[in-house]
């Protein structure tokens, strides 16, 4: 389980694929404090970490994984968010967050607010994924790339964020542009409450 803040960028330092799979070695700061078998999550996307040496990190992510999330388009220099999973007895300062991406987004414009930067965001709709609470709602809660976030103007596909310029320059949301691709990843709790719903 995570909480949406993210700790900093790490960097891509090598790409491998094999039988669908593909294995991301990676570096930053805390790649010391590692162990074999931690979460990490990556772009919001939880990952195990399968090797560390050299000063780098190595996880892996199979087919569902890259099918769902942006993982697949990483080249090595990228600068991924990552976030270590959180301590139980810490303060939730973004709010719960799996690690289970849910599908990817399109960013469609990006507007200065007064030193803050709005990013809108339009994604595949559908009734049936709708139902099952795969949707956004006003002040609601959504992660993007893995960044805990409050929705601004949603409609049936599209949502808006605000960011902050500590954000802006901290997580890759700097290099974001019209026609990047983002994981989202929706409230879990919208999601129980669909499901509820439903019965």
């Amino acid at each position: 389980m995570f909480s949406g803040i993210i700790e900093e960028m790490a960097t891509v330092t090598a790409i491998r694929k094999y039988e669908g799979n593909i294995d991301f070695s990676l570096t930053c700061s805390f790649v010391s404090e590692l162990k074999i078998d931690q979460s990490v999550a990556h772009n919001g996307v939880c990952l195990t970490v399968v090797d560390i040496q050299n000063g780098c990190y190595t996880v892996t992510a199979m087919k569902e994984t890259l099918d769902r999330s942006n993982l697949s388009l990483l080249q090595v220099g990228d600068k991924v968010n990552v976030e270590r999973s959180m301590l139980m007895n810490g303060r939730l300062d973004g709010h719960i967050v799996q690690g289970h991406v849910d599908q990817t987004a399109r960013c469609i414009n990006v507007a200065d607010a007064d030193g803050s930067t709005y990013y809108t965001f339009e994604y595949p709709y559908s009734k049936e994924m709708a139902r099952r609470g795969y949707f956004t709602v006003d002040k609601g809660s959504v992660t993007v790339n893995g960044v805990s976030l409050t929705v601004c103007e949603p409609t049936e596909s599209t949502f808006k964020v605000a960011i902050i310029p500590y954000t802006h320059e901290n997580t890759n949301f700097k290099f974001i542009q019209v026609g990047s691709v983002v994981n989202i990843e929706f409230d879990i709790l919208g999601k129980y409450v669909a499901r509820l719903s439903t019965f």
